[in-house]
């Protein structure tokens, strides 16, 4: 082994959870090492689009950075709401901002990956990190004091990293996960999700909502069509892992066959085109609370398993918990005590405050998804009733009224015209 390097934290991946969490510890002064495997700009499979969630962090880091997004429409395409379709095809539009004014800025937007995780990574530089690129971790070591990262950097050298602690922001397949969790006692719930770039899909939203449209061969998962700046439309298909491999579906060729033959659809895929190659990943989801540290250790966005059970939301989860783990790092910086019992108060308990009756309540609605019938007579409802779109449109943006969709009650009123 080369040289040895002493640092504050370490952090094993460069993505949005460990931009995250980089942002907020040089605003805190604390020194850290980031490390990828990747050498940026690099693609990430994924849906592309980025909620309230992901504005709040970027704006909270900096809020000039926000506003250089939203001010490069040939990069970013601002996103004023979703819309809903139906397993019978009557759909659904949930405005995020029901009230906007001129001064209103969009709550959320789409980006290709391959251009927003090179945007966060050109701001994590400061004089408080050091960035090792295209890099190898070979091992992980923890010791009563210190963790221990041994790195082949770009160049060949050896490099040993020591840290009080450690951020496991190294997504899905993550090796601190791996070094540090068992995983047979903390097994993960999956869904699969498949992404393709299209040119020229026609019939999008003026106000470039995001669709999901949940056709019945892929309940409780749906298609997405997400717009994207130049013409272009991220669109894909998600489903749990368990319906794929106990049906034996075959996701691609579902996909393709919604295109070409769903009514809704095909007639807007008429003149485009694919571009690029169908890709396919995996998506841990927040189903159920799991530890997301321990002794010297914290876990962030997919390394967590922090994907939202039902949007398939992981970007703005990433950003934020790793904003959540500089935060805690802080708090804890001063007794320098990063056992397990600590983190957990200081980080695990403040995501789980923060963000588990989201967690929860899409756990739920991805559960009542599976049920078409429900489904089509809701959307149904609200088709007819404008009072009842704007219920619907306000629980998506206030949690305590969402909750109301997870509740039975909410349905029953619904059937019986309470």
């Amino acid at each position: 082994m080369g040289k040895t390097i002493e640092t504050d934290v370490v952090i094993i991946g460069a993505g949005p959870a460990g931009a995250g969490a980089s942002f907020f510890l040089s605003k805190y002064g604390i020194r850290h090492i980031i490390i990828d495997k990747a050498r940026f700009p690099r693609d990430k499979v994924c849906g592309d689009a980025c909620s309230g969630k992901t504005a709040l962090v970027i704006n909270r880091a900096n809020e000039e950075w926000l506003s250089e997004i939203l001010n490069t429409p040939a990069e970013y395409t601002p996103s004023w709401g979703i819309k809903f379709v139906a397993p019978n095809g009557k759909s659904l539009d949930i405005p995020f901002s029901p009230h906007r004014t001129p001064e209103t800025k969009a709550p959320g937007f789409t980006v290709t990956r391959m251009v927003f995780d090179n945007f966060l990574f050109q701001k994590i530089n400061s004089t408080y990190n050091t960035v090792y690129e295209n890099a190898t971790v070979s091992n992980i070591t923890r010791a009563t004091d210190k963790v221990s990262v041994d790195v082949t950097t770009a160049d060949g050298s050896e490099v040993r990293i020591n840290a009080p602690v450690i951020i496991g922001a190294d997504g899905d397949k993550s090796i601190v996960r791996k070094t540090f969790v068992n995983s047979g006692e903390n097994p993960k719930a999956y869904a699969v999700g498949l992404r393709a770039y299209y040119k020229g899909v026609t019939g999008m939203h003026p106000d470039n909502f995001i669709e999901l449209h949940f056709l019945p061969e892929v309940l409780p998962g749906y298609l997405w069509i997400f717009p994207l700046p130049n013409g272009m439309a991220n669109v894909g298909v998600g489903l749990l892992s368990e319906i794929v491999r106990d049906k034996k579906i075959n996701l691609r060729e579902q996909m393709l066959h919604a295109i070409k033959t769903n009514p809704d659809i095909s007639p807007r895929f008429a003149n485009a085109t694919l571009v690029d190659k169908i890709q396919g990943w995996g998506l841990p989801l927040a189903m159920d609370r799991q530890p997301l540290s321990g002794d010297r250790y914290i876990l962030c966005g997919d390394a967590a398993s922090l994907v939202d059970p039902f949007s398939g939301e992981g970007i703005g989860n990433a950003l934020y918990s790793g904003m959540l783990a500089a935060m805690a790092i802080k708090e804890i910086a001063p007794e320098r005590d990063y056992s397990s019992s600590i983190l957990r108060k200081a980080y695990d308990d403040v995501v789980y405050k923060r963000l588990g009756d989201e967690f929860r309540i899409s756990a739920t609605l991805q559960r009542l998804s599976k049920y078409p019938w429900l489904f089509n007579y809701v959307v149904n409802k609200a088709y007819k009733s404008q009072s009842l779109r704007d219920t619907i449109s306000c629980m998506f943006t206030d949690m305590d009224l969402r909750e109301q969709l997870s509740k039975p009650s909410f349905y029953l009123k619904i059937l019986f015209n309470k």
